[in-house]
């Protein structure tokens, strides 16, 4: 395991864990989550079902899952400030810079390759993108505990980081679980713009604002879109809160560097972005698979709850022109809203 950590320290990973394959308690919860539907329109959850708690089903003769974190941080504008000023766009400190799926599968593939130079295995490598329940890995890892807002949390790194996997054939020593420290804290639960941690340990989909901007592919709910305020893409506010995030760090890899000023950028200058410059400007962001049409959609939303400018007005006017049905009920209603303030 020495060997494992130093190359995966070489490859930017921040820690390392072994998992077994069992998950003895995850199967239960999600099928509980599932069955309140609390997923929302992720049918693909609904669809591996407990799949989920079993990788080993996933590559026939895994014996340990390879679980690592990697850091995001990156050096940006302060997201209370962001938050704070209605006339700019928060996207979630996560989705800044590289679309991370592309980065921890690269370097967790050659992790991989390393380890099979020296010790032959099968292995197949994961990070959200597929059936696989990434927390509770983590958990049974020792990487962290599960926060009552459901992400890992560390001591030493707060939740800041993505989660990667490798399953092995290699019978490698497992590490051991670490004590939770959330204590009577409930932080992360009271800083919910919309409820969506409806008790601890348990999200509804259906009401977090990351689902609602970047899942949901319809209209969003007419009763949310007061609450999202000015985040077009996800939402961070559990974590900020988090005590435990004082000790987040930097990411040791430049791929996660803010890119297109995206930390504090214009709502207005974000609107005017043609379809084209969309697919330029953040080809190779995580923010690219929503496509122009959601992304106009959020953009309205965040209009309309922002100051009751002439710049908001004029940009709502030309998506109020779109081509999109969807875009046009979302600015349309932005709109109404902003006409609204403006006679109080």
């Amino acid at each position: 395991m020495t060997e494992i950590r130093r190359w995966a320290a070489e490859l930017g990973f921040d820690a390392v864990r072994i998992a077994p394959v069992e998950l003895p308690e995850a199967a239960e919860g999600l099928a509980d989550w599932l069955a309140a539907g609390c997923h929302g329109e992720m049918d693909y959850m609904a669809r591996h079902g407990d799949l989920r708690a079993r990788p080993a089903e996933l590559l026939p003769g895994t014996r340990r899952v390879i679980s690592a974190r990697m850091n995001y941080r990156a050096p940006a504008r302060d997201a209370e400030s962001v938050l704070a000023d209605g006339s700019l766009a928060f996207v979630s400190r996560y989705a800044l810079g590289r679309d991370y799926h592309k980065v921890l599968r690269q370097r967790l593939k050659q992790l991989a390759q390393r380890i099979e130079s020296k010790h032959a295995h099968h292995w197949r490598v994961f990070t959200d993108s597929a059936p696989l329940m990434e927390v509770s890995i983590g958990v049974e890892s020792g990487l962290g505990w599960r926060g009552k807002h459901t992400l890992l949390l560390d001591r030493s790194a707060g939740s800041m980081f993505f989660l990667g996997e490798i399953l092995t054939s290699l019978p490698l020593p497992c590490d051991a679980p670490t004590d939770t420290h959330c204590g009577d804290c409930t932080a992360c639960i009271g800083a919910c713009p919309t409820g969506a941690i409806v008790a601890p340990y348990r999200v509804d989909a259906r009401r977090c604002i990351s689902y609602l901007t970047i899942e949901l592919k319809g209209p969003i709910p007419l009763e949310y879109r007061p609450l999202l305020g000015n985040r077009v893409y996800g939402c961070d506010d559990c974590q900020i809160v988090c005590p435990w995030n004082k000790f987040a760090r930097d990411a040791t890899v430049n791929d996660f560097t803010v890119r297109n000023g995206l930390d504090q950028a214009s709502l207005c200058e974000l609107a005017r972005w043609t379809a084209a410059q969309f697919e330029e400007r953040l080809a190779g962001s995580p923010i690219y698979r929503i496509g122009h049409e959601r992304w106009l959609r959020n953009l309205a939303v965040a209009l309309g709850n922002g100051p009751p400018t002439d710049e908001a007005g004029s940009a709502l006017a030309v998506l109020s022109g779109s081509d999109s049905a969807l875009v046009r009920e979302h600015a349309e209603w932005a709109l109404a809203r902003l006409d609204s303030r403006r006679t109080t």
